[in-house]
């Protein structure tokens, strides 16, 4: 096989794996994902104060169990090439720009290195996805126990927007492509770095595991994902807050309990009136999706990757 052909092979191979791998990841923990953006976007006189799991019970007794997955489809649908966009681009990166051979070979990034690839990654992965973020969003609280948007949006709470409908309203009545990319300035301050520590911590782990047989080893990678998640989940955290709430601004940003101006004026404004708690608000919960789900989305990647080489 011709150097071009191999490399064509190779990026095929990480968009389908890294696809799966984020799907089968995030359908895992769907539940914890719509309790976290049920925390974050809230006030804090609103309803989910009762902690992760009496707030998982409530949305179940409320919605049932489809309301536990609110959102999820369009997240597969999202998360499929957000996850194998990040794949790729990263391979790519560690080909085209530094020149490490390291797809199926033991040849490794630097750590720098891996926090730059991992930041292009994650960059290029918001831009090609992001209004299928912000319209899940907005699905995954329209429905909920959020203390009333409004009166006038009563019908629309009891009866939601399909995905498609939600993309055409907000094309059309918050400013065509700005208005489906609100929120992409906090929501890269967020997955930029995220990505790239993931990313780094990760591959810097497994440098570390021992070979052994199968079995331990997918173990070892699970544990390592749960931590390169946790780790940069937890230094990030702030950023992902804000990026829930200036997405859900133009839905009734002040019955929720919040109006901004910039991210500088958030930040503070978050500092004045809810304290440095207000700043993690929902980070148990997002750490409840996160751990599981980044150790899941490695595992799987690594798998269908291997497998489908073999073939």
């Amino acid at each position: 096989m011709d150097l071009k052909a191999l490399a064509k092979k190779e990026s095929s191979i990480a968009f389908v794996a890294g696809g799966i791998a984020g799907a089968v990841s995030r359908t895992v923990v769907s539940p914890f994902e719509r309790v976290k953006i049920l925390l974050q976007v809230q006030s804090s006189t609103s309803a989910y104060n009762g902690g992760i799991f009496n707030a998982v019970d409530q949305v179940y007794k409320e919605e049932g169990v489809k309301g536990l997955f609110r959102g999820n489809g369009l997240n597969c649908i999202r998360i499929f090439p957000y996850s194998a966009v990040q794949f790729v681009v990263y391979e790519w990166c560690k080909k085209h720009i530094f020149h490490v051979d390291g797809f199926f070979g033991k040849e490794q990034l630097q750590n720098w290195q891996r926090l730059v690839a991992g930041g292009l990654c994650g960059g290029m992965s918001v831009l090609a996805t992001y209004p299928l973020d912000l319209v899940r969003t907005r699905l995954s609280i329209q429905t909920a126990n959020l203390a009333k948007l409004s009166k006038s949006k009563a019908k629309d709470i009891a009866k939601p927007p399909g995905v498609w409908e939600l993309l055409v309203k907000t094309f059309k009545e918050e400013g065509g492509i700005k208005g489906l990319y609100r929120g992409v300035y906090p929501t890269s301050l967020g997955v930029v770095p995220y990505v790239a520590v993931n990313f780094a911590v990760y591959e810097q782990l497994k440098e570390f595991m021992p070979t052994t047989d199968a079995n331990l080893a997918h173990l070892y990678k699970l544990t390592m994902g749960a931590i390169s998640g946790g780790v940069a989940q937890t230094l990030v955290y702030p950023f992902d807050l804000l990026r829930r709430r200036f997405q859900v601004l133009a839905m009734g940003g002040n019955e929720l309990g919040f109006q901004y101006k910039s991210v500088t004026d958030a930040l503070v404004t978050i500092g004045k009136t809810e304290g440095l708690k207000g700043y993690y608000k929902g980070l148990t919960a997002n750490l409840f999706k996160v751990i599981p789900s980044t150790a899941v989305s490695w595992v799987v990647y690594e798998f269908c990757r291997d497998a489908m080489n073999a073939w």
